[in-house]
């Protein structure tokens, strides 16, 4: 059993002691452990109620983020599980057309990740060893890894100080002879200008532009979706995407070749999948002409994704509306900064980003945690992370805005089933009780 014990006189609001106890039924053993404020202040931040905490505030359990997909969707993967296709079959063609018809393009085809399907991308463009590929020094780690991974070379640039968004005068300064492609990427929801990119880089209409599209499905920046000035887009559909389906990606493109041989380095490389060796009734051989990984996303998966991309809008609504109260809420700190939206574009709010004083980022995210506040960093400058300090001798400071903003950042809890009250509750936390102990 366990028991709660006052605090001693003179003993602070913070130092409940916690006594355990654990009975044995036979032999009968008695043992008490005793916990100190520290014990109390990790585990009730867990509970289903409030109490005080260290900092004498209130802690609240607010979880970084939760899934939309309910488990009233289970009935989809019952429909799956009816049909002779757990992996790549007829449901993935179902949402492979409504991708192609959402973002009005001529192709469209799922993968198991945004890494792979970048992977399969890149293999299918002969990229490769003696490539460059030009990346924001600002992004999740992926999109330098995939370009490592086909043996190219990563060529890092700096971002914009306000949006952390690649600019196309710094990708068109990076252009060399080898450059092969570009990733603009739409970072925490906001587009790069992908058709300001495709200027920027002219003449060498012989560069490809790969969007990493991870964080900004829905979003829109001078009317159009992501796709519409590029070769290909690539979505990421991971749990705590906007549209999700717990692992998976997708890839949108407008031309034949290229989607052509994409078809086959999703797959090893295979001149037919699963479902193409048995349409005519019988087996069809297939063959092998150019190497490829293994990208596909099993109808398993990809059943929870109709849903979830015909409600994106609807989820947005909530999204928008819970970013507007934390940046209203921010607007009077000094010690709080957050990026700037885009006059005219739809933000996607795939998250919540914050910068704080970098030496009181780290304070920030314990303190965070002590109160029951899930926080996380998005992210570090890749320049920066062992493997590519090491490999091309890059060192703080050459890529000062990314530096910077990967030292101070920090971003906040958002979800769409995110109640008012929680939102309030992580606001408050930081301008109230952490804020003041700077």
């Amino acid at each position: 059993m366990a028991a709660v014990r006052a605090p001693r006189p003179g003993q602070p609001a913070g130092g409940i002691e916690v006594f355990l106890t654990l009975r044995h039924k036979s032999p009968a053993i008695t043992r008490e452990i005793r916990r100190s404020k520290l014990f109390f202040e990790r585990w009730l931040p867990y509970s289903a109620f409030a109490c005080t905490n260290a900092f004498g505030g209130k802690t609240m359990k607010v979880d970084f983020y939760r899934h939309s997909i309910s488990p009233d969707q289970a009935k989809h993967v019952a429909a799956v599980l009816e049909t002779p296709f757990l992996t790549t079959g007829p449901v993935s063609r179902q949402v492979e057309q409504q991708l192609r018809d959402f973002f009005d393009v001529p192709h469209a085809m799922l993968t198991n990740s945004w890494t792979n399907g970048a992977i399969a991308l890149l293999l299918a463009a002969d990229i490769g060893p003696g490539d460059e590929v030009i990346v924001p020094a600002m992004t999740f780690v992926a999109t330098a890894n995939v370009v490592e991974m086909v043996g190219a070379t990563t060529v890092f640039v700096d971002v914009d100080p306000d949006t952390l968004l690649m600019r196309p005068e710094d990708a068109a300064r990076a252009v060399t002879d080898n450059t092969r492609a570009v990733f603009p990427v739409h970072l925490y929801g906001q587009m790069v200008d992908t058709e300001a990119l495709r200027e920027a880089l002219r003449p060498r209409d012989d560069i490809l532009i790969f969007e990493d599209c991870a964080h900004c499905f829905e979003g829109r920046l001078h009317g159009r979706l992501s796709g519409a000035h590029s070769d290909a887009a690539l979505f990421s559909f991971y749990a705590t995407k906007n549209v999700a389906c717990g692992e998976g990606g997708a890839i949108i493109l407008h031309d034949g070749e290229l989607a052509s041989k994409v078809q086959r380095t999703r797959l090893h490389g295979m001149s037919a999948g699963a479902v193409d060796r048995f349409k005519t009734g019988s087996y069809a051989h297939w063959d092998v002409d150019a190497l490829g990984t293994k990208a596909n996303l099993p109808d398993l998966l990809a059943a929870f994704l109709p849903d979830q991309i015909s409600g994106v809008y609807d989820r947005l609504e909530k999204r928008r509306a819970i970013a507007q109260g934390y940046a209203e809420a921010f607007a009077g700190s000094n010690l709080v900064r957050c990026v700037k939206d885009i006059p005219g574009a739809l933000h996607a709010h795939h998250l919540f980003p914050i910068a704080v004083p970098a030496n009181k980022r780290d304070f920030t995210l314990n303190a965070l945690a002590q109160h029951g506040i899930g926080a996380t960093v998005n992210y570090r400058g890749v320049p920066v992370l062992r493997y590519y300090r090491e490999k091309y001798g890059h060192t703080p400071g050459d890529f000062p805005v990314s530096d910077s903003w990967g030292a101070s950042t920090l971003s906040l809890p958002l979800y769409p089933g995110m109640e008012d009250a929680a939102w309030r509750h992580v606001a408050d936390t930081l301008l109230k009780d952490i804020l003041p102990r700077f």
